[in-house]
């Protein structure tokens, strides 16, 4: 059985305020309309389009529970630092949260449901733009290079030993240690010197989010710009922040976030550190496999919550 689903966008500040009203057909409202839920997650249910008067969402018809959340997404301004846990951290963090009788909208609350959510983003617009996962120290240290005498940058260069001292150095940075404050004003001073992805990155963050150590702890991570078409894969513990764009999201049908920088919200630095995997990887795009023409799949193995 086909039916006809709808929602309303979610208003989130770093929503677009033209880009998913342009791609359905319909009018802007005039503020920003960040993400379309197109599934049966009870955040946001999508609406069942029928006759008049009748009001039935996706919840009314799925029997249990859809494991999967369709979204559109469009990001005018970079969304948080994150990171989503395994299907056994979900469970455990919110039996946990339960027993500690943290209500469900507590802003401190860090496991909204028992799930987990690996996702994958389906770049619609040119280009859309993301950080996605730990590179190796061997590269941070070289987009480094050109200002690594700066001796407000030395004690990041120093720290940056190999790729065994990621979480050492991400902890330093995002708990705001000694030092983290002249590091974060002198890379973005040095942004305006230095070319290239990640630096481009660092002048955006500086803009939207100043003095959050986010912006330094983006020069560890990939720089990921995908053009329409092409997918990336974020799986549990992977970290990430979309950074501008259009696409469409795919994940399990979660609302688990363990935000690590880059917003006004709840950062449980303990937490994140527990979710992380601080092992260094290249960027996790998802080749297509191409079946008919016009035609193809991207598809990754990953674990089911139960």
């Amino acid at each position: 059985m086909f039916v006809e689903i709808t929602n309303e966008p979610r208003d989130y500040a770093w929503g677009s305020t033209t880009a998913i009203a342009e791609l359905l057909g319909t009018a802007p409202t005039g503020g920003p309309q960040a993400e379309l839920w197109l599934g049966a997650h009870p955040g946001s249910p999508a609406r069942v389009v029928g006759a008049p008067g009748e009001e039935r969402t996706l919840l009314d018809l799925v029997e249990g529970r859809l494991p999967f959340l369709l979204k559109v997404l469009a990001a005018a301004t970079p969304l948080s630092l994150q990171a989503h846990p395994t299907p056994e951290q979900a469970e455990e963090g919110f039996a946990r949260e339960n027993a500690a009788g943290v209500s469900l909208d507590a802003p401190t609350r860090n496991y909204k449901d028992a799930f987990h959510k690996p996702e994958l983003i389906y770049a619609l617009s040119e280009p859309f733009r993301a950080l996605s996962g730990f590179r190796p120290v061997a590269e941070t240290r070289a987009v480094l290079a050109p200002v690594a005498d700066d001796p407000r940058i030395r004690p990041l260069v120093d720290r940056l030993v190999d790729d065994t001292s990621i979480e050492a150095v991400f902890a330093w940075l995002i708990g705001r240690g000694e030092g983290v404050a002249d590091v974060v004003d002198a890379v973005v001073e040095a942004s305006a010197t230095v070319d290239g992805p990640s630096w481009q990155t660092v002048r955006t963050l500086a803009e939207h989010y100043p003095g959050d150590p986010g912006i330094a702890l983006s020069l560890l991570l990939h720089t990921v710009e995908l053009h329409p078409g092409e997918v990336l894969y974020l799986p549990a513990g992977n970290i990430h922040a979309y950074l501008e764009g259009l696409g469409i999201e795919l994940m399990a049908s979660s609302d688990n976030v363990l935000r690590g920088g880059l917003t006004p919200k709840h950062v449980d630095v303990p937490e994140l550190l527990k979710v992380l995997d601080f092992r260094p990887a290249p960027a996790p795009y998802l080749a297509p496999q191409e079946l008919e023409e016009g035609c193809s799949r991207s598809a990754r193995p990953c674990p089911t919550s139960r």
